[in-house]
């Protein structure tokens, strides 16, 4: 493992532990002014809740699933170096592209998020300030790397923190609500898609939050699991209160007649609701937000050079060539980003990614299910996104065009029909029977390989059993594993680690 590598886990190690509290951050963007005001203007208060907490109690699962994990993976630092260990080569790199996939999404969301935030506060268009924080964020990560990911992160929470305050006092003195609107709203009302959000948003947040590397490296830098859940259960109070208030921001712009009579559906709510404030308060949350969406933009540059080097390349390529790939990479985000109105829908689009994948990877967790292999994760991934096609064939009654629009998420969440609640059913349960099936398949080939061979059929033999050390990272001579199967070395400080060299099986 080369100089980089071991940097990142030390650091992951080292700074984290500082940041362990300060979850919430990562969890926040200027992406949530809004998605969150937004679902406000259309499921109305039912929507907003449901939204807020699918957000928030998904954290709960790195608190209950990091230790297992940790215990599998002690030398990993993101979920992908578990990955590899348990399903092999393939699969790692399988999910590392759906990662990276997931990255260029969030950054494309942040970057969208950024230039319609400028346009809408002051009215001028938004690409230099794009252009600008692209620039000084890849300078200052290129220099500090995971360290000033770390540090913009508290930077970022304080952030937030003001912006809530100032928000909530000028608001609540300066608005002025309509008691007619809130009838007229409908926003107390239930809905379909408020009914149906509730099964949607904790499938796709949920999974989604598997592809976050700031997730994972927060859980890996925890010194015990005690700290673990103590950091997740900070941050999921704090950011379901966050997301709650920010997303009241819709409610009260509909309430006070500036988005129409009767109010109509909008994703600059917030921004129009600021109108309404004093010049300076516009200014202070423009600051702000700039500050917040620069936070979150060099956490997804640092999370793609970390995986494009230790998931794709394993160190061997000097990271200098990584980040300017990354580099390379920021100007289609950028051109993406201008073209993409909804943040909402680039969001929905990586949660649908991620819904046909996760579920599949996760059976490996349980030892019971010890003869599930990298094939059925790949195939099943693969199969989910297929199956939403699909559904999407038989919904729109053979309209292919159609079906592929779905996949994109084109209608967002307001078709106020079925789609995007069958998109969310095909993507998980069409993905595990893609990986029951590649899983009857693989046990059939190598049972007929073996048969034709005359060797044994080994598809359902039951691995030896780890050592404890292999589970504490400890390698002392009679106690420790095989050395092939830990590589020790010394990181920049000085300190011993090792790194698991077991190989998982993809077929």
């Amino acid at each position: 493992m080369d100089f980089f590598g071991r940097r990142c886990k030390a650091d992951v190690q080292h700074y984290g532990r500082f940041t362990v509290l300060c979850w919430w951050c990562t969890a926040l963007g200027s992406g949530i002014l809004f998605t969150y005001p937004e679902i406000a203007t259309i499921a109305g208060v039912q929507g907003l809740v449901v939204y807020s907490l699918a957000s928030a109690l998904p954290l709960l699962v790195f608190a209950y699933l990091g230790p297992i994990i940790r215990r599998k993976c002690p030398e990993g630092f993101v979920l992908t170096e578990w990955t590899r260990q348990r399903y092999g080569a393939v699969a790692a790199l399988y999910l590392s592209a759906l990662t990276l996939i997931t990255i260029f999404l969030y950054m494309v969301a942040e970057l969208s998020a950024l230039q319609q935030i400028v346009n809408a506060l002051t009215g001028l268009n938004g690409l230099p300030a794009v252009i600008v924080e692209c620039a000084v964020t890849t300078m200052y990560t290129s220099v500090g790397g995971f360290r000033v990911s770390f540090i913009t992160d508290n930077i970022q929470g304080a952030m937030v923190l003001a912006l809530i305050i100032i928000a909530c006092i000028t608001v609540g003195v300066k608005t002025e609500i309509h008691h007619d609107m809130i009838d007229r709203s409908g926003y107390l009302d239930a809905s379909l898609l408020g009914w149906q959000l509730i099964y949607i948003l904790p499938v796709a947040i949920l999974t989604n939050d598997f592809f976050i590397s700031g997730f994972w490296m927060r859980t890996f830098a925890a010194k015990t699991d005690k700290d673990l859940w103590v950091g997740v259960g900070i941050a999921t109070i704090a950011v379901a209160v966050i997301l709650t208030l920010v997303g009241v921001t819709g409610l009260l712009a509909g309430w006070a007649g500036i988005l129409g009579n009767p109010p109509e559906e909008s994703s600059i709510a917030f921004f129009l609701l600021l109108e309404q404030l004093p010049a300076w308060v516009v200014g202070i949350v423009l600051v702000m937000t700039i500050c917040l969406s620069t936070a979150a933009f060099d956490s997804f540059q640092s999370a793609m050079v970390s995986t494009g080097s230790n998931d794709i390349f394993r160190n061997k390529l000097n990271f200098w060539f990584i980040r300017a790939a990354v580099v390379v990479i920021i100007f289609p985000v950028v051109v993406v980003a201008l073209k993409s109105p909804s943040v909402l829908q680039i969001y929905l689009i990586s949660d649908l990614i991620s819904a046909s994948s996760i579920p599949c990877l996760l059976i490996g967790l349980s030892d019971r299910f010890y003869a599930w292999r990298g094939f059925e994760v790949v195939v099943g991934g693969l199969g989910g996104i297929l199956t939403v096609f699909l559904f999407g064939l038989v919904f729109y009654h053979g309209d292919t065009q159609a079906a592929g629009n779905l996949i994109l998420l084109e209608a967002g969440l307001y078709g106020n029909d079925w789609s995007a609640f069958g998109a969310f059913v095909a993507a998980p349960v069409g993905g595990l029977l893609w990986a029951l099936g590649a899983f009857g398949f693989r046990i059939a080939v190598q049972w007929c390989i073996a048969k034709y061979k005359g060797t044994h059929f080994d598809a359902f033999d039951k691995p030896p059993a780890p050592t404890a050390a292999f589970y504490t990272g400890q390698t002392e001579p009679g106690v420790g594993v095989a050395d092939a199967e830990r590589e020790v070395y010394m990181d920049n400080d000085g300190v011993e680690r090792s790194e698991v060299q077991v190989k998982g099986k993809f077929f």
